[in-house]
């Protein structure tokens, strides 16, 4: 049991430090406002508009950090900061999430298959961690080939469908970022220090995505070498 408490310390702390960091450096993004003068809002308004998307509505929802694309009622949602701000850090977030609307819109593989697999782990992921420390103890009386064991594999099983999602989610993230750069670049939405700022921002946000995908693995292989490995 030391050890999974050693790999929820190391996975927070790795998670921290890179939200930590990710907050700084729109922080200091922030500070560098765009010459164009376009706020978050505009700027996604126009890179829809440039894709030809004329079915995506850009919206304002409370919050920091709260930005995203949904597929369901095709909007942008850009935290209110965003959505008024006129400076690379709102520029980059606004490109980033209609980079997820020009996926959609393309039929990208990788948003495809995430969004298929949403309803399922909005489920499994309610019950993975329960069946799995259940099966786990009720095994413990039961036996290796008992109702415990059964109960916690399917916990695993049920895990592995949220590790599975979060790696999926990274092509999905780091490409809808090089859409965003891309067309921020070519249209000359912004300037070189404009753009370094953008992309610095952006590198950040997806190595929280990198970083929770680490430890979801570690905790399916973790749980699987619990179950798995000390069958008799």
């Amino acid at each position: 049991m030391m050890e999974f408490y050693l790999l929820i310390g190391v996975i927070s702390l790795a998670s921290w430090a890179i939200s930590n960091t990710l907050k700084n450096k729109f922080k200091k993004y922030s500070q560098i406002q765009l010459r164009n003068g376009m706020s978050g809002a505009e700027i996604a308004s126009k890179m829809l508009v440039d894709h030809g998307i004329s079915d995506v509505t850009v919206i304002s929802t409370p919050g920091k950090l709260t930005d995203h694309y949904n597929p369901q009622n095709k909007t942008v949602n850009l935290s209110e900061g965003v959505y008024n701000q006129r400076n690379a850090a709102a520029a980059a977030v606004a490109a980033h999430e209609v980079g997820h609307a020009v996926q959609h819109a393309r039929a990208y593989q990788w948003l495809q298959m995430r969004s298929q697999l949403v309803p399922i782990v909005s489920i499994t992921s309610k019950f993975s961690q329960w069946l799995v420390i259940g099966g786990i103890i009720l095994g413990a009386a039961s036996g290796a080939t008992g109702v415990g064991f059964y109960i916690a594999v399917a916990g695993l099983i049920f895990m592995g469908f949220a590790t599975l999602f979060s790696f999926i989610t990274l092509p999905v993230e780091y490409d809808a970022s090089n859409r965003a750069l891309a067309w921020l670049q070519n249209k000359n939405m912004v300037s070189q220090q404009e753009l370094a700022g953008a992309t610095d921002a952006l590198k950040w946000a997806a190595r929280t995505y990198l970083v929770a995908a680490l430890g979801s693995l570690a905790m399916l292989l973790y749980w699987g070498l619990q179950i798995l490995g000390n069958r008799d």
